[in-house]
């Protein structure tokens, strides 16, 4: 940030540290968990993920805002992320498929944004300490009371305990056949399913609904609260629980015994990613721990472990299934490459099984969409 600009922007820590930027997006003050995202492009479908909420996103990546922003890549009607905190400003974008600038976008969504940080002292700082709590404020005129502030980042509750899938899952159900994006034509319907699937939106990304009508399902979304008699009622071939933000425990209190009454009374293949994986864990007995700084990114090395096969995934989760705790007949198919801890697991002998990592590439590589495909037969043979 050139020193002849005054600071717009102020982002406090809850141990005093400040940084001061260039305020753009909206204006304001919010305060959150703040974490790094290492992925280099879909800063459009981070911030719309619903498993941000209650976070600021800090991209390590310079080049966040150059293509612009199009409603064809929200992950949800809004940003649910708090706010984002980049090292340069957005430049103008240059994108065929641009359609609005992201200062513009956020602004327009209440979303407040700050540039000129120096993201890789802070990204060292969240890596060092753990995810921090933080407040960020944005003001043209540059006032910034610092002591609330720094009072209002150490007031902030954190995740632990939070239940927020209740504040972004659906209000009601709906049908979902849009497919995944393809050239020329965009997203087409799906108009030849062959299973029947129930999706708990716990968070659900768009993509991902997308995926399971490309693996030929005919999917119903149900609201995080639904019961087992509220599954069944729809006759499923499957079910499959989504990803989502806050403290798995939490949401567990009303996800878990739906899920075990459905592996308790019946044989359907069951598939989770994200928070849907760790609720099922919690269904089957075992436990899930806050990580230091999560996994957040689109980089991550994930491997199988029947096959040795090693795949980059997207990953977004600050908790995590503690693989100590697994029960007898659950085992653990994929770990992470960076830190060995849990990417999947399987009941044996039973279609039942989930990853921790985003296989929907939305954004990020393409190496997981086979579980989606596994999914599928799965209903097939059953």
């Amino acid at each position: 940030m050139p020193s002849a600009h005054k600071p717009t922007a102020c982002l406090a820590l809850a141990d005093g540290t400040l940084f001061y930027g260039q305020g753009f997006g909206a204006t304001g003050q919010c305060t959150a968990e703040l974490c790094f995202n290492t992925a280099m492009t879909g800063y459009q479908e981070i911030m719309t993920d619903p498993s941000y909420a209650g976070q600021i996103v800090t991209f390590t990546f310079p080049h966040i805002g150059n293509t612009g922003v199009t409603p064809e890549d929200d992950e949800t009607g809004d940003p649910v992320a708090e706010g984002m905190v980049v090292k340069w400003m957005p430049t103008q974008s240059s994108n065929w498929r641009a359609v609005q600038e992201l200062s513009d976008w956020l602004a327009a969504r209440g979303r407040i944004a700050v540039g000129g940080i120096d993201t890789r002292r802070l990204t060292r700082a969240i890596r060092a300490q753990g995810a921090p709590h933080v407040a960020m404020a944005h003001d043209p005129e540059g006032n910034f009371d610092i002591e609330a502030l720094v009072a209002a980042a150490r007031g902030f509750s954190g995740l632990t305990g939070l239940d927020l899938a209740k504040d972004v899952t659906c209000a009601q159900s709906y049908r979902w056949n849009e497919m995944r994006w393809a050239w020329p034509e965009g997203y087409k319907p799906q108009t030849e399913a062959k299973h029947k699937v129930v999706a708990i939106d716990y968070g659900a990304k768009r993509n991902i609904l997308r995926c399971l009508a490309s693996a030929g399902c005919d999917v119903t979304v149900l609201p995080a609260t639904a019961t087992y008699d509220d599954v069944m009622a729809h006759n499923p071939d499957g079910v499959f629980l989504s990803n989502g933000p806050g403290d798995p425990a939490a949401t567990g209190t009303y996800a878990v015994p739906m899920i075990q009454g459905l592996l308790e009374k019946t044989e359907l293949p069951v598939f989770g990613i994200c928070l849907g994986h760790q609720m099922l864990a919690l269904a089957l007995g075992a436990k899930t721990i806050k990580m230091n700084h999560g996994h957040h990114g689109a980089n991550h090395p994930v491997k199988e472990i029947s096959t040795g096969k090693v795949e980059i995934t997207s990953m977004n989760h600050g908790f995590a299934v503690d693989s100590q705790t697994l029960p007898n007949g659950v085992l653990e198919t994929h770990v992470s490459l960076f830190d060995g801890s849990n990417c999947g697991i399987r009941m044996e002998n039973r279609p039942v099984f989930s990853v921790q990592h985003h296989p929907e590439a939305s954004p990020g590589p393409q190496d997981s969409f086979y579980l989606f495909e596994r999914f599928a037969a799965s209903m097939a043979a059953a």
